[in-house]
């Protein structure tokens, strides 16, 4: 098995660099969180990882492959053990495709990627507690809880080595919240990578053991979030802490 990682990745889209010399590394069985104020990079970072953003300088990889490098064949390996979950849900999915179709799309070409799972779509949807009903509905009649939850979905039903979540649970009540995180911890729990990307630091907390402060383009300081807002190093860590006092609160 093999780790997502960037190496002193560079970044932007014109102009300044968004990122300047970040680097991570996520490999099955870790639990690992990005945090940092508004316009950090971090959703840029992910885009690197995935391969969906070519770097400037640096570069990302997965095991010993550059992303942006791989052939048509590395790359469907790669898109089955490496999964996305965005706060926008399916990304470049037309809305009237139906939800059947989504997974079954999805495992027939797990199915190609050498990764068969056995799963059939109804299977699929019971792990983020959604009924087979939802299968004949297309996405443009989901509500925003839904199409992040099918997401989930179709990032889990190819059995990932590595688990990349962008903001993904933006649109659910709280209840769905903890019932996901319930999920997703569940799942890195089997030795699943997970690499958590958002600004709710309790869900961060919840489901990494290290957490990254991603601030001035760049990893600026590494800890659990207990002592990341309780004792933070960095100026970035400490606007964090100040700018959310009840994540601080519970840990005191």
């Amino acid at each position: 098995m093999s780790a997502l990682a960037a190496h002193d990745v560079w970044a932007g889209y014109g102009g300044a660099a968004v990122l300047q010399g970040a680097s991570l590394s996520v490999g099955p069985g870790e639990r690992v969180g990005v945090i940092g104020r508004s316009g950090a990079g971090k959703s840029t970072l992910v885009q690197v990882l995935l391969g969906r953003h070519k770097p400037t300088q640096g570069r990302a990889t997965y095991g010993a492959r550059p992303v942006t490098k791989m052939s048509r064949k590395e790359t469907k390996a790669f898109r089955s053990v490496v999964r996305a979950v965005h706060q926008e849900g399916l990304v470049g999915v037309d809305s009237r495709t139906s939800v059947a179709k989504v997974l079954e799309s999805t495992l027939n070409d797990s199915r190609k990627a050498g990764r068969a799972t056995g799963l059939q779509p109804e299977d699929v949807l019971a792990r983020v507690g959604l009924e087979p009903r939802f299968l004949g509905r297309t996405l443009h009649s989901l509500s925003g809880g839904e199409k992040q939850r099918l997401a989930l979905a179709d990032a889990l039903a190819t059995r990932p080595e590595v688990l990349v979540l962008d903001e993904p649970a933006t649109a659910l009540d709280p209840a769905l919240r903890e019932a996901v995180a319930d999920q997703v911890a569940e799942l890195a729990a089997t030795g699943v990578g997970l690499l958590v990307v958002s600004h709710d630091l309790r869900l961060v907390d919840r489901l990494a053991d290290t957490v990254h402060v991603l601030g001035e383009g760049r990893v600026v300081e590494t800890g659990t979030m207990r002592t990341l807002l309780t004792d933070p190093q960095h100026d970035e860590t400490r606007e964090l802490a100040e700018a959310y006092p009840e994540a601080v609160g519970a840990f005191r």
